[in-house]
């Protein structure tokens, strides 16, 4: 277990090799702290689900680099939907439900057929999913229970369960708004930062 702090030379380096290796890390996001595995690595993805205690019928979300590599996961028809309602809003706080592209197998979760998107307003994750590719990343919590602000609380939780630990001082915002598109219309799931629909 490592507790890195996000501006150290070496904190992208770390998270960047745990997850390769199909390890946990805890990261700092733009709203709140967030467990994240490579979304493409199943066994990294599965002890995601483990050490949250989190019932796989529930979806975890994905966080990437950027709007283009969101659009490549997402089904042809729902592109332009996706690109009209992110534009204002992204990099920020809002995740968007929408119908996978074909051979998307990651193992999220939830119905198959969909996947939750996120790109977040912040340079540390951004990087570390350049690198690693798209990253399945859920609140640094006990399912259904609060995410703690600062780190400290969040190790305690987690221990040796999660390899690196980033320190992005207190985050006391609200989890992203999350709404589904997959259907052809808008459907609000989760109320938070950004109002849309």
């Amino acid at each position: 277990m490592t507790i890195v702090d996000i501006d150290s030379a070496g904190a992208v380096t770390a998270t960047v090799r745990a997850l390769r290796r199909g390890e946990l890390a805890v990261i700092p996001t733009d709203t709140i702290y967030g467990i994240a595995a490579a979304a493409w690595d199943r066994r990294a993805v599965a002890r995601l689900f483990e050490s949250k205690e989190r019932l796989d019928t529930k979806a975890i979300a994905v966080l990437v680099a950027s709007a283009t590599d969101a659009l490549r996961l997402v089904d042809g028809e729902q592109r332009d939907a996706l690109r009209e309602l992110t534009s204002p809003h992204w990099p920020g706080p809002l995740t968007v439900v929408a119908r996978r592209r074909a051979g998307v197998g990651f193992a999220l979760g939830g119905d198959a057929g969909t996947i939750g998107l996120r790109w977040p307003a912040s340079a540390f994750v951004t990087e570390v999913a350049r690198h690693v590719g798209p990253l399945a990343t859920t609140s640094a919590n006990k399912s259904n229970e609060p995410t703690p602000a600062t780190l400290a609380p969040i190790t305690a939780l987690f221990g040796a369960r999660v390899t690196v630990y980033v320190d992005g001082g207190e985050l006391a915002g609200a989890a992203s708004t999350v709404v589904d598109i997959s259907a052809g219309e808008l459907k609000v799931l989760r109320q938070g930062p950004i109002i849309v629909g």
